[in-house]
Formats: C-alpha cells, structure tokens, sequence
C-alpha cells in the first residue's frame, strides 16, 4: 500500500537524507519547508521536510511531531542549499541550521515570539465618569489597536483602569506579537537622490534594463574609491522595488552595516518600503523577527553579512553584494560556503540581475568579466573631486632612524594636524607587541595550544594568543637562562597608539582594532567621533581601510606593509594591493587633496608600486601570468584538505595513507603534500594538509566522490575538513 513518505534533512554530519512516514493526522499539514521532530537512533532529533512521496512505509519510522504551522523554508531556498551542500561537500542538515537565524534549527521557536496586551475600542457612548479614562479612550479610539506599552508611554494608568474598562465593555484585550526592531529609536532624515556623473548614469541605466527583463544578468562594478557605487547600487534598487521585486544587499562586516543602512533607510522608508538586517550582531530575537517578516513577504530591502544570502527572499529581483573582494564573505570554519558565489548561484536560480561592486575586484572576478562571464561597468572617477590622493613609497632601507614612523610621515601628521584635518595610520597587528624576546639567550614565548608566539597587549598585561584566546600574564624571568632581560619586539597598534601619543601630546588620539570594537556599539561610536571631528588620528588594523566615508580624513599612513607581502600565500601580493589601495581611498574623498605614505623596504614591488597609482589593470596584467604558470585560481582550482587530531604521529601517518591514495587515482589532479599547516598546531590539535590543484573543475569533483569513500577509513581521532575553493590556507 502506497503512504505519504518524508525525506527529512536531520542535523547531524551525514549526508543523506532520511525518510519517515507522515502519520494520518499530520497528512493534510505536512509541507515542504516545515520543521519536525523525529526518532533518530537513540534520541529525538529536529529535521527539515525536504520532499514528499508516495511509496512504502515497510521499515519505516513515524514522524513524531509536527513542528511549523508555515514552512520556514521556500522552495527556492531548499534548492540553494542543497547546491551548497553537495558543492561545498558538507551535511545538508548541517547547512540548513548554519543557513538559520539561532534556535530556527531546533524545535524551540516558540519561546522566541514575544506577545504583549492590545486594546481595541468596542463603544465610546455613554462616555465613563472619569476624565483619565475619556483621555485613555481617545487614545485607543486613534488607532485599530493599541499595544500596552503605547498606552505606558503617555498615561500612568494603572492596570485595574484598564481592567475596568473591558469589564464595562468599551474595550477588549487581545495578544499580538512584538517584533523586536534594532531601529526602533533611531530617527532618520530623509535622503534624496543625487545627480548622477555619465558613468553612474550608463550603470544605472544598464543594471535597470537588465531588471527590466527579469532574468540572471551578472554584473562587475569596477569603481575607484569615492567614485559613487553606493548611489549606483540606490537607483537601482529604486528601479527594483519600483517592478514590486525585493533588493539584497551583502556587506562584508557587521561593523559596515550601520552605515548603509542608514542610507538605505533614509532614501527608501520615507517611501513606504520595508527594510530588515540580518547579521551576527543583532540578538537572536532581533535576527529570529527580521526572518519571520522575510519569510511572510513583508519586507522590500534585506541588508546583511555574509549569512544574509540565504534570506528567505521570495521575489528577489536585484542582488547586490558590496566589497565584493572582502576574504570575509568565506566561512572559515564549519560549512565553509563563500556568500559572493553563492549569490551569483541565486541570482542563476532565480533569475535576479546581481551587481559585484568593488574598487578592488577579486581576480577571480575581474577574470570573469575578461572571459566574459561577468559584464563590467566602470566608474573611473570621484564622484567630488576627481582626484585621487597622491601616493609617496618610503624606502625604510633608505631611513637613518629605527623609530616606528618615518620621517616624512611624521612630518605630515604635523602639518595635518596644524591645518586642523584627521589622519589615519594602518597597522595590521593588533596588541603592543608581535612577541617578547629574552635579549639574552633569544627565548619567545609560544601559546601552548597552537605552538605561535604570544602577542603581548600592555594595557591587559597579557600575553595572548590570537587564534584561541589562550592568555597568561608575561614573565619577568626567562624560564630558559634565567635572564631578566625581557623586551617587547616589533609594534602592534596598541604600541603604535603610546609612541603617537608621545610625540603629538595635544592630539585627540583613537585605535579601532579587534581589542578596541569587541563590545556592542563601540565600532560605531569611533565611526561617530570620526564624523564629528573628535579625533584627531585614528590607528587601527584593516577595519580602518574598509568602506569608510570621513570628510576630514586628508592624511593616510601604512606601516608594516612587508609583513603583508611576506605572507605565506600565493595571494599575498592580491590581498597587499587591495589593502593599500582601499585604505589609500580613505584620503582626501572631500577635499581632494590626500596625501598617503607607505613605509617598506620593497618599494620596487609591482603590488606597491601599482597600489600607489591606484592602476588596477597594471595589477592584473602583472599577476596574472602568476597564477597561470602555477595554475592558482582563477587560472584553476583548489580543493585544501586538513586532517587534525590529538596525536601527531597519528594524524601524520593518516595524512600520508590519504595522500598516497588520493595520488593512486588523481587523474587531471596534482595531488600536493601531506606537510604540516602553516599553524602545525592549532587549539590543541596537530594539523597536516593536503592540496588538489587541477584546471578542470569537474576532474576536482570527480576526486571527491572518491574521497568521501577513502575518508571513512579515517579512524575517529582524527578528523577531516575539505575547504573548496579555499581563501585562507593556514
């Protein structure tokens, strides 16, 4: 006898699915999208309806709950993350729950909906006797319903007036949800649209023509800094919303999301169009409502990190993902998807036109647009000056002293500082020092759980590693000699902000790093003081060169750019030239007049060289031949395996079975090492990798299949992880 068969994704690491039989009574509720609980082994596990059937239940379990009045999951988005689940080879119960908002993949939603009283008028006449109650009635006569706390906000009333009325029938008491909304206090002023420059117009008009078809048409904004891409991506979400379709717009750090959306807000709320955030740094209530109303198509704009591609979107029609080179957009850990690619998968699946907006495009982009596969528009000019900031390499083989700021860079925070105008320095290594060194027998100080330095952060007297937070306080006797000559070596930015400090007393000194932001708010608030003009230099890691817009900012210095360019990756050189040339963006965008220092000892070095003249196409042409001689993305593709456990001969011994295996088979496939990770040893763990390189992705695929056979052979102590198409190989 044919009966109604489930196939349900459960969270757990296997990648199959598993079929259940939909008892009688859930027949008819039963739906594609829904969440259930379900007999899994010896426990109770949480699914996902996938698919519904009619076939056998011989040896079947029942479905034991029925979770969901509404699936949480479309059609469309069920699809998108079976893509990524085969793709990106990882349990598709396990993608779901990281695609998410916290505690959707469990079956404790209801205790995230928040309910609170609402009034609603049932009679005016005859009026009550009290005039505190006629005002209490006004109030509630204002509007169909009235939440307890508006009531709160302009009447003392106590609950027993309130009580009294319902018992006198001129009101009735009901429930109604609360969504929890991260902008609720926050005004806005409304923004119009600027006049666009011809290149702004000609990528207007091209992404709106694309809208206008309602088909996949993927784009490549390559925009100089300051050139205007946010108003591009304004218009043409206007145009979207404008054909009833929704817009979703991808940042790569929470810390940037404050500030688009405040543009987003001011330019589309005042017009009716609803707009909702989804990243890691909104609470689980504020990010579990914002997907309920994705979800119940009550929303136009979705602005998010990297997470936000899989908003339940139903009528997508423009995808725009900002920074589009930002390594962020790559999970590093777990289902390690990356968000920029999956969009354009979405944009395919779904028919929406996607925007990729950069001033420094990834290769790998900028090489889909030569071949042909991306169309790219171009913004060559600042939008108010035209200028670009003029650029000066500092050779520091060339410089007499050994102090931490060239010369001429002092120099310039000098006159910066007289003329009244900001500054920005970059150092990207956070904490006082990179290491302390016994100056008398050599000693560093290593984490015991991942075998690098400790980083020492003064203000915290610590030690600490940056990879697992292991911390201990510094010791004032070398544990090797005996010795008490311990000294601070190299500069991190917490160092750099005492040596400013000592040599500008008067300036209004910040740093924005990861020590300085980790609390709620406090990226925002430097982001604040920076607009107002209350600091006078700002020193920080990356963070500094990523998306921001300060009128004052004239002056830009980067140190440590050697370390960049030294950094055991083939794309050192690609990550050293965006760095720079976004954070050289930073100066000058009102005035142009900015003016940038570079301090290196390679100041010959094309990365450098091509960053200073802003020239992305030099970069490319140079690069290029690079990775085509060594077949590197995007002149082919990598599959990065790591295998980790507690016993290094272990894990040494079944990197090297696995290698061998894999070298057996490889067809179309360089099979590269076992050899230890550039981090040999990470929280605890001892880790080797392997890497497949091949120009032909379906040859990769193919050796994927196989290994996922081979892999079982792995005995528990040791685990696994497969990264494709992986950004950082450490």
């Amino acid at each position: 006898m044919s009966e109604l068969i489930a196939d349900i994704a459960v969270n757990a690491p296997l990648k199959q699915l598993f079929s259940y039989l939909v008892p009688a009574e859930m027949v008819e509720k039963v739906a594609v999208g829904k969440r259930v609980k379900v007999p899994f082994g010896r426990r109770t596990s949480t699914g996902f309806i996938l698919l519904t059937r009619q076939g056998s239940s011989k040896g079947l379990k029942k479905i034991s709950t029925l979770l969901d009045e509404e699936p949480l999951l479309t059609p469309e988005l069920i699809t998108l993350l079976r893509w990524a689940a085969d793709y990106y080879c990882h349990p598709i119960g396990q993608v779901i729950r990281n695609a998410l908002p916290a505690g959707l993949g469990s079956d404790k939603t209801q205790t995230r909906i928040l309910y609170e009283p609402v009034y609603r008028l049932l009679k005016r006449e005859p009026l009550p006797r009290g005039q505190k109650q006629q005002e209490l009635l006004k109030l509630i006569a204002e509007e169909e319903k009235t939440p307890l706390s508006r009531i709160r906000q302009e009447f003392s009333t106590p609950h027993s007036s309130l009580n009294r009325l319902v018992e006198q029938g001129y009101l009735e008491v009901c429930e109604q949800e609360i969504q929890r909304d991260p902008f609720l206090y926050e005004k806005i002023t409304e923004d119009k649209c600027l006049t666009l420059n011809n290149d702004q117009k000609n990528a207007v008009k091209s992404v709106s023509d694309s809208l206008e078809k309602n088909s996949f048409s993927p784009y490549l904004l390559h925009g100089v800094t300051g050139s205007g891409k946010t108003e591009v991506y304004l218009q043409s979400v206007e145009k979207c919303l404008n054909l009833k379709r929704q817009a979703l717009i991808l940042v790569p750090e929470i810390a940037l999301t404050p500030q688009l959306v405040a543009r987003f807000r001011a330019r589309f709320e005042p017009k009716g169009s609803k707009l909702a955030v989804l990243h890691s740094g909104l609470s689980d209530g504020e990010r579990y409502d914002a997907w309920r109303r994705i979800n119940r198509n009550e929303v136009d704009i979705v602005i998010g990190a990297r997470s936000a591609i899989f908003a339940p979107l139903s009528r997508p029609g423009l995808i725009i993902v900002d920074e589009e080179h930002e390594t962020s957009y790559k999970q590093s850990e777990g289902f390690r998807y990356n968000a920029r690619d999956l969009a354009l998968v979405r944009a395919q699946q779904q028919g929406c036109t996607i925007v990729l907006g950069s001033a420094t495009p990834s290769l790998a982009s900028y090489y889909r647009s030569e071949q042909g596969s991306l169309q790219r528009l171009e913004l060559p000019q600042r939008v108010h000056t035209g200028n670009l900031p003029q650029v000066e390499l500092i050779n520091l083989a060339e410089e007499e002293s050994s102090q931490t700021l060239a010369n001429p860079l002092i120099e310039a925070l000098q006159n910066t500082l007289e003329k009244r105008e900001q500054a920005m320095l970059l150092l990207n290594r956070r904490g006082f020092a990179p290491f302390l060194l016994c100056t008398d027998c050599g000693t560093s100080f290593h984490c015991p759980n991942c075998e690098i330095t400790l980083t020492f952060h003064q203000r915290e007297r610590l030690l600490r590693c940056h990879y697992c937070d292991y911390a201990e306080p510094p010791k004032e006797v070398c544990p090797n000699c005996n010795g008490g000559n311990i000294e601070p070596e190299g500069a991190g930015t917490e160092r750099l902000e005492q040596e400013i400090t000592e040599l500008f007393p008067g300036a209004r000194i910040a740093r924005m790093d990861r020590d300085t932001t980790s609390r709620k708010g406090a990226h925002q608030r430097i982001v604040d003081k920076m607009m107002r003009r209350e600091i006078d230099i700002l020193i920080g890691t990356q963070m500094i060169a990523k998306g921001h817009d300060f009128p004052g900012v004239t002056l830009v210095g980067v140190l440590g750019t050697d370390n960049l360019l030294n950094f055991p990756d083939f794309r050192a050189a690609e990550r050293s030239f965006t760095l720079l040339t976004q954070v050289a963006g930073r100066a000058g965008r009102a005035t142009g007049k900015g003016k940038v220092f570079i301090q290196t000892y390679n100041p010959e070095h094309y990365s450098l060289t091509c960053a200073a003249e802003q020239n992305y196409a030099d970069f490319y042409q140079l690069e290029l031949p690079f990775r085509q001689e060594l077949g590197y993305p995007p002149c082919g593709h990598l599959v990065h395996l790591v295998l980790a456990g507690n016993q290094p001969q272990q894990v040494k011994q079944q990197a090297e079975q696995l290698a061998e295996q894999l070298f057996s088979i490889a067809t179309n496939v360089e099979v590269l090492g076992p050899s230890p990770c550039p981090l040999a040893k990470l929280r605890g763990k001892t880790r080797y990798q392997i890497l497949l390189k091949s120009a032909a992705r379906s040859s990769l695929r193919s050796m994927l299949a196989d290994l996922e056979a081979l892999s079982k052979n792995i005995p528990g102590g040791v685990g696994l992880s497969i990264d494709i198409d992986p950004v950082d190989m450490l």
